[in-house]
């Protein structure tokens, strides 16, 4: 009888783990693709650098084509600050797919991304690609950007 009891009781505490599982893995995957649309709309209203570089890790890479990387958080925050201040540019993305590892510690991101930043005689030139941002979960539980990077098409 102990015995039906203990092997009842395991197999309850295995489906539970086990069906338990993909609707948190949704969960935390639909969490991230939240996190990564709230910077989209904050980094496309173009006003609030401060904000907008909240997102990256103080130990974050940006990966832009065609230049030299981008590191540490001051090392952004120039980069954000001098895209900010040119005449006519606008940044916003769609994420459309996320993933998380095992042990929810790193994630990221994909999707679609549109540019606009003025061209060779100051003709705005409104660009789009594909990004991928890798993501890393702070002690608190928070999502920091630690890699950041896109393509043109």
């Amino acid at each position: 009888m102990v015995a039906l009891l203990r092997l009842t009781l395991l197999t309850c505490t295995f489906l539970t783990i086990g069906c338990a599982t993909p609707s948190n893995a949704t969960d935390e995957k639909d969490a991230l693709l939240g996190v990564d649309r709230q910077w989209s709309a904050v980094a496309s209203q173009g006003k609030d650098a401060v904000r907008i570089v909240s997102y990256w890790s103080d130990d974050a890479t940006i990966l832009s084509p065609g230049a030299a990387p981008v590191r540490g958080k001051a090392a952004i925050r120039a980069f954000v600050l001098r895209s900010l201040a040119t005449p006519g540019f606008h940044i916003s993305w769609r994420p459309s797919q996320a993933s998380i590892s095992r042990d929810g510690s790193l994630g990221y991101t994909m999707g679609e991304n549109f540019l606009t930043f003025p061209g060779t005689g100051g003709k705005l030139i409104r660009a789009s690609g594909r990004y991928v941002t890798i993501w890393r979960r702070t002690p608190g539980g928070a999502w920091k950007c630690v890699v950041d990077t896109w393509n043109s098409r």
